[in-house]
């Protein structure tokens, strides 16, 4: 005789989908942390257990969430096909459309998130959860970056996507004409600064490293400097 296994949601998911319709009219507050334990079905102080760091560290699950179904659709996309530009933009349009339908509780988590004590928050701050979201982009589209491409990188996404978010969850239209245009504008700035990137790497590649000229001069030595052979 076989023993019967739980099936369903986790209490940490029946605590954020009882959270998210009381979080556009409560706030990102503990006391609405503390009612969305009540009306998941779960004991006084559960609240402690799931979400030890309080209404911060729920607000900080659903963005993991966010992510997770942005994964899925951007796996659902024909990324191979698809210019590095597209590839950036759709995955922007995946995690702010799986907001939806609750962008109230977005605007809400925004106006929780810009108070200080958030601020030394570490991931469950505004911009930890900005940088956790453009990692899972870049990562999503294939991005395999580990040098200081990989910082700067997410470091402009993050701002694209915190830029475009209240443009986007205030915009009425059901197409989101006007925060689809506001985010082509941010991209079409990422792609300048990776072309200006890619000018400067190329007009440079001869330079010495900072390394051997710091070297060279430690120990007495000019520099060196490679010599471009002239034609004809």
């Amino acid at each position: 005789m076989g023993f019967m296994t739980e099936t369903g949601p986790s209490p940490r998911e029946r605590i954020l989908q009882a959270a998210l319709p009381m979080a556009a009219f409560e706030g990102w507050t503990d006391k609405m942390l503390r009612q969305s334990v009540k009306a998941a079905g779960l004991p006084n102080g559960a609240e402690a257990l799931y979400f030890p760091e309080g209404a911060l560290d729920l607000l900080a699950y659903w963005s993991d969430q966010l992510n997770s179904k942005t994964e899925e659709s951007i796996a659902a996309l024909d990324i191979e096909n698809m210019k590095i530009r597209d590839r950036v933009t759709q995955g922007v349009v995946a995690r702010l459309e799986a907001i939806h339908p609750f962008e109230e509780a977005a605007h809400r988590a925004l106006s929780r998130l810009a108070l200080p004590d958030t601020l030394l928050a570490g991931r469950l701050s505004g911009p930890g959860q900005l940088w956790a979201a453009a990692d899972t982009i870049w990562r999503a589209i294939g991005d395999t970056s580990t040098d200081a491409n990989y910082y700067s990188k997410r470091t402009i996404l993050s701002g694209v996507i915190g830029t475009t978010l209240p443009v986007w969850i205030n915009d009425d239209d059901p197409d989101k004409s006007k925060g689809r245009e506001f985010l082509d504008a941010r991209i079409a700035n990422v792609m300048q600064f990776e072309k200006f990137k890619w000018q400067v790497k190329t007009k440079t590649k001869d330079w010495p490293s900072p390394a051997s000229v710091l070297g060279s001069l430690r120990y007495g030595g000019p520099p060196k400097f490679k010599r471009r052979r002239r034609r004809g």
